[in-house]
């Protein structure tokens, strides 16, 4: 796959990202359309996505891949919780903003964003290694995440660990495992209903980047310094590493993608729950999400 390929692909992405921008500056997308289609999708579309993938997926995915594949998200979420603890006083100057920091270091866009570029650049089958990296994804926001935003630990926040992303997770690794045969009518409607995960994912996103003020978004040279350790400096230092680790190099280029995946949305969450001025971490993944459309195509060219 050359790298004009990769990045034409993206390009698809992010005309996908226009088009939800351009349905909400025409009325035709409002708050409440959008909150009900993210609903549908971390609730419906994407734990589809992931059961459909794991279905294609037996006897085609080794149980050795699945588990280097799990050791390797621990260790990607391990790696940035450091750089994080690190990197984030050079961005942030006040408390609130450096844990901001920390957070956006550590909390990619694994799901939303990593599932459409994994889906169309190496195929549907390898989503099944983005459902290893959602499911650490998982347990690390609800216990370090909520910890560090918080300044405690609450059992009660494991409760929102179990829903439906989660389970069907569980159930696809289980399937991948233990080669188990699904119904053709089962793999034929699961597959379907994913599929309409990933470009409602990005209709999603251009709505976002419709409400949000460009200016600000682009005038910030703290962002671009970000985002260039983010999407680019701290995937290419783990890249050694990931050589090492991998079994095969199938997993490479998934794992690589994951490692160079914009902000995730729910650092900004939290932040707006917690009462936390998140301007800049809005900002931080508007402008992340648009640069990996370039950057990705680069840490490929390098695998």
């Amino acid at each position: 796959m050359t790298v004009l390929t990769v990045f034409m692909q993206m390009l698809a992405l992010l005309i996908m990202i226009g088009a939800g921008y351009y349905m909400t500056k025409t009325n035709m997308m409002d708050e409440h359309t959008n909150s009900r289609m993210s609903t549908m999708i971390v609730r419906v579309f994407n734990p589809l996505l992931s059961l459909a993938s794991a279905i294609n997926s037996v006897g085609q995915v080794s149980q050795d891949s699945l588990a280097s594949g799990g050791m390797i998200a621990v260790g990607m979420f391990a790696f940035f919780i450091v750089a994080g603890r690190i990197l984030s006083p050079f961005f942030g100057r006040e408390l609130q903003q450096r844990k901001l920091f920390q957070m956006m270091f550590v909390f990619s866009n694994v799901g939303f964003i990593g599932i459409p570029v994994v889906s169309s650049i190496l195929g549907a089958k390898y989503v099944v290694y983005v459902t290893e990296f959602m499911l650490v994804y998982t347990l690390v926001f609800y216990t370090y995440g909520i910890t560090l935003m918080k300044g405690r630990f609450s059992l009660s926040s494991l409760k929102a660990m179990i829903n439906p992303g989660t389970i069907c997770g569980l159930l696809a690794m289980g399937i991948v495992m233990f080669n188990i045969e699904v119904p053709g009518f089962l793999k034929t409607s699961f597959t379907y209903l994913g599929n309409v995960a990933s470009p409602m994912a990005l209709v999603s996103t251009g709505f976002s980047l419709a409400h949000s003020d460009l200016q600000k978004v682009f005038r910030q040279t703290r962002l671009y310094l970000f985002s260039a350790v983010k999407l680019l400096i701290l995937p290419l230092i783990m890249l050694p590493l990931l050589r090492l680790a991998a079994p095969s190099a199938d997993l490479i280029p998934v794992c690589m993608i994951m490692f160079g995946m914009p902000a995730g949305n729910m650092p900004l969450i939290l932040a707006t729950q917690e009462g936390i001025d998140g301007s800049v971490c809005s900002a931080a993944i508007i402008l992340t999400t648009i640069l990996c459309v370039f950057t990705v195509p680069v840490l490929l060219a390098v695998v």
